[in-house]
């Protein structure tokens, strides 16, 4: 990146993980999702950065930290469009494309008020469909529908 003649560098990391093509408004439930805060691990982010594909982006690298599959995938539900670097001695040795899993659990709220997840301490669970290209989550137990674009992400207090 250049800026008035400077150049701004984010680190390289030499093993570990890059989310990169992260939609910024959604960087902190990425985070939430993967739950980095308590993570003792060194981890970069960057926000609002400039992106042709998103406009503006987030990226987060997490030194020599690799996640699982099933991980990495809950990621989809709010930035279907990532990318995941895998770093080993500051290279890439693999690139993976995130897909949403049939089922979450204990990662979104149900968006129903009287759902009983949201009144006793049941661990939510849904399956994932699509609907004309949305994405929707079916509660297991209330059998509502959540759209993408109503996701409340569980955070931990």
């Amino acid at each position: 990146m250049e800026k008035g003649g400077k150049e701004l560098k984010v680190s390289a990391i030499k093993n570990g993980t890059v989310l990169d093509h992260i939609p910024a408004n959604q960087l902190f439930k990425v985070i939430s999702i993967l739950g980095l805060k308590d993570c003792p691990n060194q981890i970069t982010f960057g926000m609002n950065l400039d992106s042709k594909l998103l406009g503006k982006k987030a990226i987060i690298k997490v030194a020599d930290r690799f996640f699982e599959e099933a991980e990495i995938n809950k990621v989809a539900l709010v930035a279907p469009d990532a990318k995941i670097n895998i770093i080993k001695d500051f290279e890439v040795v693999e690139k993976k494309v995130l897909r949403v899993p049939n089922e979450i659990a204990g990662i979104v709220k149900c968006a129903n008020p009287k759902c009983i997840t949201n009144h006793q301490p049941i661990t939510t669970r849904f399956t994932t469909t699509y609907e004309g290209g949305i994405l929707k989550l079916h509660c297991r137990y209330c059998e509502k529908n959540t759209g993408s674009d109503n996701l409340k992400i569980i955070t931990e207090n």
